[in-house]
């Protein structure tokens, strides 16, 4: 019996390798005869990098500078022509020294960095896989590490973050690395927002990232006033990705990638399922298990569970999903094509626990997944042979 394991990671807890792993032990646990293979997933966040290389994808690292300016060692992945990079890598609240935030000051300079560091190994295909930032700029860090120049009135180039775009007079274009002209950039995210107003990058996002109330209108205003700029430079194309669905993404660098780079979005589990041909791998398998941290309403959205399970369906493999819990009702799991659902909560009611010991919850839940629905399948087909 072939089985693959296609999880995402727990969040705060384990990452999707991992996962994997505990479930895997925990099969062989009670039946070594089992043949899994693993395949760790993202849904276009954070991940994405990780399940590329368990895809085929050779990671790299390079060092960058971070998003409050300090050097970042921050690893993408790269087959042949294509790249993969994670925005939070080099520009997330993830790497940010001592988990001080910044929201006014914050750069996404090491994304653009990165970009440059792929097109430095000759691809032309990049991926850009958003979450977890820590800035709010509007991509325009991303820019001036792409080489574009950004100036205030009297003509100093401005300083990082998003609050001094405030002050920005002039954007520079024409010293972009000429190599993006022959790119293909993929923007892979599930958020929706826009870049301004209530639904925009700085209100419902600032937040995270630190900002008070009132840094999140003036944020606002100075991505307002950088998209103004833009808009007076390239014309039509940054007007109309202020309110392009994606565009308030990784703290508007949905916007800059968009409106500057040319950049396409789309569903972050639809991009990582190409990347790992999550298709033709589970393909012929007896049971796919897959599965995140938490599966509720956004988990419905396009999360990486339902999105593994949808791939499943087409070519007619049955799903497992495992989460630590579960606010979705079984009717919802079952349309949202899970056969069982397994909750460490159902374990553990316990949430810190079930966040601090979730290897060994998930390597039981293995066993108890072998025992209630894969002995009886096994039989069966050794009395059809």
């Amino acid at each position: 019996m072939r089985i693959v394991i296609a999880p995402d990671k727990f969040k705060g807890s384990l990452d999707a390798a991992a996962v994997a792993q505990c479930l895997a032990a925990g099969l062989h646990r009670a039946d070594s005869s089992l043949v899994i293979e693993t395949l760790p997933m993202a849904d276009g966040g954070e991940g994405t990098v990780d399940a590329a290389v368990s895809g085929g994808f050779v990671r790299h690292t390079t060092r960058v500078t971070g998003p409050t300016g300090h050097l970042v060692a921050a690893d993408f992945a790269v087959r042949g022509s294509d790249a993969v990079i994670e925005i939070a890598a080099a520009s997330g609240l993830a790497v940010l020294p001592g988990g001080i935030r910044d929201a006014l000051g914050a750069t996404s300079a090491g994304t653009g960095e990165l970009i440059r560091a792929a097109l430095d190994l000759g691809c032309r295909n990049i991926v850009l896989a958003v979450g977890g930032s820590a800035c709010t700029d509007g991509g325009a860090g991303m820019l001036t590490g792409l080489g574009a120049i950004l100036r205030d009135e009297a003509g100093t180039p401005l300083a990082p973050g998003g609050a001094a775009l405030a002050n920005l007079a002039t954007a520079d274009l024409t010293t972009l690395d000429v190599r993006l002209a022959s790119c293909t950039i993929i923007l892979a995210s599930d958020v929706d927002n826009p870049l301004l107003g209530p639904h925009g990058a700085a209100a419902v996002f600032g937040p995270q990232k630190g900002a008070t109330a009132d840094n999140v209108v003036e944020l606002d205003a100075a991505l307002a006033r950088f998209a103004r700029v833009l808009s007076d430079v390239i014309g039509d194309t940054a007007h109309a990705a202020i309110s392009a669905p994606g565009a308030g993404s990784a703290g508007g660098i949905g916007y800059g990638a968009m409106a500057v780079l040319g950049a396409t979005r789309r569903a972050g589990i639809d991009v990582v399922a190409e990347l790992t041909h999550l298709a033709e791998y589970i393909t012929g398998a007896d049971l796919v298990i897959t599965g995140e941290g938490s599966l509720d309403r956004q988990s419905l959205l396009g999360k990486t569970p339902v999105g593994v399970a949808q791939v499943a369906a087409r070519v007619g493999v049955s799903v497992i999903a495992v989460c630590g819990r579960t606010s979705l009702s079984e009717g919802e799991l079952r349309s949202a094509g899970f056969s069982h659902t397994f909750a460490l909560t159902d374990l553990e009611s316990d949430i810190d626990v079930c966040m601090n010991d979730a290897g060994r919850l998930l390597t039981q839940v293995g066993t108890m997944i072998q025992k209630a629905h894969l002995t009886n399948t096994s039989s069966t087909k050794r009395e059809e042979l």
